[in-house]
């Protein structure tokens, strides 16, 4: 039998497993190691885990706060980092759920700590398997972007791609 497995990151003090997987972990600032949640700061580390892990990555209302773009010590594109780390630890096609506020839903913009404002066009043009302008920044993967629609209490963006294979060059 072979073992789903998803990971939450930016989870908080619980991970969140929206496809039912057998196993669950999570990732955020705060280590619980008991419940599988692991410490780490996505917005300078890389995800934790070996490549081609997770059957699915979720991201609930954390996309925003990782910055688009850094200068420690030179300049670094944070948020194109993590979408390759994401494409990394997926499986081939694995699936990956974004649950963010977006514009121009005013929380987009409330929470002083929200530095990555998200639109309906930043998955389908910057990761996705037919625009991937992405790529002049750094980003190596290739998503298709499965369904993308406002959740219910229409601040939410929410987002389900599916990895898509590399092509070979």
């Amino acid at each position: 039998m072979t073992v789903k497995r998803s990971l939450d990151i930016g989870c908080g003090l619980n991970n969140r497993n929206p496809f039912n997987m057998d196993e669950i972990y999570g990732i955020d600032i705060r280590e619980r190691a008991e419940e599988n949640i692991l410490t780490c700061d996505l917005a300078v580390e890389a995800i934790p885990f070996p490549d081609d892990y997770f059957d699915c990555v979720s991201a609930f209302d954390f996309i925003e706060h990782i910055p688009r773009i850094l200068y420690i010590p030179h300049r670094r594109f944070p948020f194109i980092e993590l979408m390759n780390e994401i494409y990394r630890v997926l499986k081939p096609e694995g699936i990956f759920l974004s649950v963010t506020p977006a514009f121009p839903q005013e929380a987009a913009w409330r929470d002083p700590t929200h530095v990555n404002v998200i639109t309906e066009q930043t998955f389908p043009l910057y990761f996705d398997d037919v625009n991937c302008w992405g790529k002049d920044y750094g980003f190596t993967g290739s998503f298709h972007v499965e369904l993308q629609q406002w959740g219910e209490n229409g601040v939410h963006l929410e987002t389900l791609m599916k990895k898509v294979a590399k092509l070979q060059a």
